[in-house]
């Protein structure tokens, strides 16, 4: 049976999450959908991550297996046609090797925050920002996310409904930048728990208003303790930016050995 993987992305906003649930519409739902109705059969479908409900995705990555042998291309055309109206588009698909697994494949995950920091209401960012008022120090707030780094126990960032086996997660970038009105946080990681990200968030937006020290971050990250996480900041501001494979590393090893001294390296 031919594998295919394709990237997607979506607003989150009117599905309860990519992972098929009976209490309302879901992304992975939607996807299987859109695949019965262009290849007739039933396909199940398989995400490298689990957004929560109103969480969005501009880099997802998800496989599945057919009967029959489809060119890349229709596949994607053809569930960008099926999946209308809901707000999913493919954006790439291909033929994957027949052990690829979008999941379990994955060496790394990158998410980005969205914060839009004004008093002004918002008219075109609703649902896709979270719109912050209290002004915020970005640069306390890149500071502070520094003491996260590394090879950590994230329990005080950990939702109590993650069924993750251990807490000890690995944090490879934490990083706070303003642009104007907005504050964009990225983070990377292989994986990350339950709601981490938006926890690292919430308690980093105490820290910009001045409520935390840097310190007082460093505390509640090693109390391994729930309650000491600041205010989970909410889904609509998150993004699945990107997903990251071994494949991908070495095809890009493999044009850095070609080009030598003359390959330009950019910084994502």
């Amino acid at each position: 049976m031919p594998r295919y993987q394709i990237t997607l992305e979506y607003d989150g906003g009117p599905f309860v999450g990519w992972q098929r649930q009976d209490n309302g519409r879901s992304v992975q739902a939607a996807l299987e959908g859109a695949l019965l109705r262009l290849t007739g059969e039933e396909v199940a479908v398989f995400g490298a991550g689990r957004t929560d409900a109103g969480v969005h995705a501009l880099g997802q990555v998800a496989h599945f297996d057919l009967e029959k042998a489809w060119v890349s291309d229709k596949i994607r055309d053809g569930l960008n046609y099926h999946l209308r109206p809901d707000p999913v588009a493919v954006v790439d698909a291909a033929r994957a090797e027949p052990e690829f697994h979008a999941r379990f494949s994955a060496i790394s995950r990158e998410y980005l925050y969205r914060i839009v920091n004004r008093r002004a209401d918002l008219a075109l960012e609703r649902g896709h920002v979270w719109h912050v008022k209290v002004p915020l120090d970005a640069g306390a707030m890149h500071a502070a996310a520094q003491t996260l780094l590394g090879n950590h126990d994230f329990t005080t960032f950990r939702a109590a409904q993650c069924q993750a086996k251990s807490p000890v997660k690995t944090l490879d970038q934490l990083s706070v930048s303003r642009y104007g009105e907005e504050i964009e946080i990225t983070a990377k990681a292989r994986s990350f728990l339950h709601n981490q990200v938006r926890s690292m968030v919430g308690s980093l937006k105490c820290v910009g208003e001045g409520r935390w020290s840097s310190r007082d971050l460093e505390r509640a990250l090693k109390a391994r303790d729930r309650a000491r996480c600041g205010p989970v900041a909410p889904p609509e501001g998150l993004y699945l930016v990107a997903v990251g494979y071994a494949s991908d590393e070495q095809r890009n090893g493999d044009l850095q050995e070609h080009h030598g001294e003359h390959e330009v390296q950019r910084d994502e």
